[in-house]
């Protein structure tokens, strides 16, 4: 989206205009998107020299690393925010609206819609009907359901050629939460011309018509070398009452399409700190499951990238990834016919990770979030580790178990 950025005095310039990434289904910082195959967040200094430091070995299980770009708080003649990058062309444009962007659309109407004492949106049937009403008024028409609950289906609708109305892809309104915190603590910590520096990241789920997502928090412990005492106390209970102590790992956040309703279920943070080790084994379970039976082809793609995500992992000395976390992604649209010739899932290790002949079937497993990652080398670190990280491990080998016996009926 063009904007046209007149912040500083007599330079009218032209930008882009962010939008929030509407499948972000974790984490706290605002996931934004800069293009369709490009998202972008804010910058943390760890994160950034850890990605211009990757081992090559690496490289393919982490989203590919774009470089950074500057960002800065905008508001519009309407009072709406947004947050826009610095110049990229010199053309002098106007700033529209696209009005063919459903991010942009919800996105302005939760501005306007009150919250609660930091609780997800929820709105009544006035704002539903003026929400309906403003949509219309744009060729994208699109409405939301009356609720937007984190725990709960999203979806929206869209109307056709003919003006009947269709269902569109469903959003996870985790990724809306983040970004309207974001926007808040910038307007009170910081002037509206303020710049802000942003990565920019592979968008690892622009190749799927249904994103179906999760988010796993890695390792037995999730506190950084430089975490207060307070901090730290806080993040080892949060291990200590959640599956991370017993498995190594915890849901942090899922989206999975569910074919029969035409939607995503969506699950929080919250949900996944509360789970038992039972009930993590079936929300593993479930992120396969599509509503209608579980995707029994995704099996083996997944471990095969997992035992290879583990190899890797275990031949890094030095590096511990506290508090990052591991995406497993695939697409909630089935292809339901296979060319002539196509091999039998459990044929897939023999295939490039996360294909089948014809691409029928594709999965994904990447490591984000390394603003607490330290390894030996890394800029003004005062501790170093020997050997590869034993949390990320004890919990790669605990999630390889567990999909075996999902694989094996157990």
């Amino acid at each position: 989206m063009v904007v046209q950025d007149s912040v500083d005095t007599g330079d009218a310039r032209v930008g882009v205009r962010l939008e929030p990434f509407l499948h972000q289904v974790g984490g706290h910082l605002s996931v934004m998107k800069f293009d369709e195959h490009t998202v972008c967040k804010p910058l943390v200094s760890r994160e950034q020299r850890f990605y211009e430091s990757l081992p090559l070995a690496m490289k393919q299980f982490t989203p590919q690393y774009k470089g950074t770009i500057t960002v800065h708080l905008w508001k519009d003649s309407m009072g709406q925010l947004s947050l826009v990058t610095s110049p990229l062309k010199e053309r002098q444009e106007p700033f529209k609206i696209s009005t063919e962007s459903t991010a942009v659309a919800i996105w302005q109407t939760l501005q306007q819609t009150p919250s609660g004492s930091g609780d997800t949106h929820l709105l009544d049937h006035q704002q539903h009907a003026q929400l309906a009403h403003s949509l219309k008024e744009s060729p994208a028409k699109a409405l939301l359901r009356s609720k937007l609950n984190l725990n709960a289906q999203v979806s929206s609708l869209v109307e056709d050629a003919n003006g009947n109305q269709v269902e569109r892809k469903s959003f996870n309104p985790w990724g809306l939460n983040c970004h309207q915190a974001h926007l808040t603590r910038l307007c009170s910590e910081y002037p509206e011309n303020k710049r802000h520096r942003f990565l920019l990241l592979e968008n690892v789920v622009s190749q799927y018509t249904h994103p179906c997502i999760l988010d796993l928090k890695m390792g037995t412990r999730q506190h950084g070398d430089d975490a207060s005492e307070d901090k730290k106390a806080r993040h080892m209970r949060k291990c200590a009452q959640s599956t991370s102590a017993p498995l190594g790992v915890r849901i942090c956040g899922m989206q999975v399409y569910q074919t029969d309703k035409k939607h995503f279920l969506c699950k929080d943070k919250y949900y996944g700190r509360k789970l038992s080790v039972e009930g993590f084994k079936q929300a593993l379970y479930q992120f396969l499951h599509d509503g209608t039976r579980l995707r029994r082809e995704l099996l083996e793609p997944i471990l095969h990238q997992l035992r290879a995500l583990l190899s890797v992992i275990r031949s890094q000395s030095s590096y511990r990834f506290y508090s990052s976390s591991l995406l497993i992604t695939y697409d909630g649209q089935e292809l339901l016919e296979r060319t002539p010739g196509s091999l039998h899932p459990q044929e897939a290790s023999q295939m490039a990770p996360g294909s089948y002949p014809g691409d029928l079937t594709k999965v994904g497993v990447r490591m984000i979030d390394f603003a607490h990652t330290t390894y030996k080398g890394s800029w003004n670190e005062h501790i170093t580790y020997d050997g590869p990280d034993p949390g990320y491990i004890f919990g790669l080998e605990n999630l390889i178990g567990i999909l075996q016996n999902i694989q094996e009926g157990e």
